[in-house]
């Protein structure tokens, strides 16, 4: 449900327009160092402010409020916070019983008989990415040299973000993206065949990423382009290290020492004021709607952060799993 991990297990809680939004980390090994600071950088990237993010503006200041004393991980469960301040409900007021064409809204209806927070997304909402990325800071120090970076590199099939956003924004529209991360120094032999495959654990976790429609490992879907001939990865060393990587630093679940490479595809985002029909679930019939309040126009601008930090708590439970054998 809301929970991920085995060892390192992160239980994420909290609505876009609740009290607060958090997450209680489990399994943070004792004795790491951890700060207030250390979150700024990673939680200042999610920010919005750049072209086609939302108005929203929420201070996000992580809240401590347990596993961490003396600017240490004391090894019991670490729990944190974010607070909501900069919230708008009224802007919901109306789509109540209207649910936005491409939202969680008709589906949380369904599952939760009606009781479902539907207020900015409630708990299927991007606000939840926050706490996500504070856990990703934690399972960044617990593993250590390896390294997580995500950049942007396509939006809406170019690569001139400005222009195309630019172009969703004046058409009260939006656009997706394109995300490739790349993780560095990764020693041989994380994963755990057969359903707990390092590939497996990725895919999982990165799908919980709101907005998140695909993802591909190495040369991906193109690798059904060429013949094994060219596709497979040539070893040149004994440590394993290969002339190319369409594997994506991955052979049968496992990491063989190479980079992992992945890429995932971020939908548009649902939130347009450009009107859609759906329907109205008092009276039956159908009906165009317009969303009101503060939107992104290309949610992929914020995501890479997120895929970084979900990508290092997959790692960090894969590693503390390895180490405790």
């Amino acid at each position: 449900m809301n929970i991920f991990g085995k060892m390192f297990r992160v239980s994420i809680y909290g609505e876009s327009h609740g009290k607060e939004v958090g997450i209680v980390i489990d399994g943070c090994p004792s004795g790491q160092k951890i700060s207030d600071n250390d979150f700024k950088v990673d939680l200042d990237r999610r920010k919005s402010g750049a072209l086609g993010t939302t108005t929203r503006k929420e201070p996000d200041i992580p809240i401590i409020k347990s596993g961490i004393w003396n600017g240490m991980s004391t090894g019991s469960p670490i729990c944190i916070a974010f607070e909501n301040k900069d919230v708008k409900s009224k802007d919901y007021s109306s789509i109540k019983d209207t649910p936005r064409p491409g939202h969680a809204d008709f589906v949380a209806f369904q599952k939760s008989n009606g009781f479902n927070d539907y207020r900015g997304g409630g708990h299927f909402s991007g606000r939840l990415t926050a706490p996500l990325v504070a856990a990703g800071v934690i399972a960044k120090k617990i593993i250590g040299k390896i390294k997580v970076e995500a950049k942007l590199i396509e939006v809406s099939g170019s690569d001139d973000f400005e222009k195309e956003i630019s172009k969703a924004v004046k058409d009260e529209d939006s656009v997706g993206g394109i995300i490739e991360c790349r993780i560095s120094n990764v020693p041989v032999g994380l994963g755990e065949p057969f359903f707990d495959s390092i590939e497996s654990e990725l895919s999982h976790a990165i799908f919980s990423i709101p907005g998140i429609k695909g993802i591909e490992f190495g040369a991906g879907f193109d690798g059904t382009k060429i013949r094994g001939s060219v596709f497979n990865d040539e070893i040149i060393d004994d440590s394993g290290k290969t002339d190319t990587n369409n594997s994506g630093g991955i052979n049968g679940g496992i990491t063989n020492g190479n980079e992992i490479v992945f890429r995932v595809a971020v939908r548009p985002t649902a939130s347009i004021k450009k009107p859609l029909r759906t329907i109205d679930l008092q009276s039956g019939k159908m009906k165009k709607i317009s969303t009101e309040g503060r939107h992104d126009a290309c949610i992929a601008v914020r995501v890479p952060v997120v895929v970084e930090a979900t990508a290092a708590i997959v790692l960090a439970d894969m590693i503390i799993r390895k180490n405790s054998r």
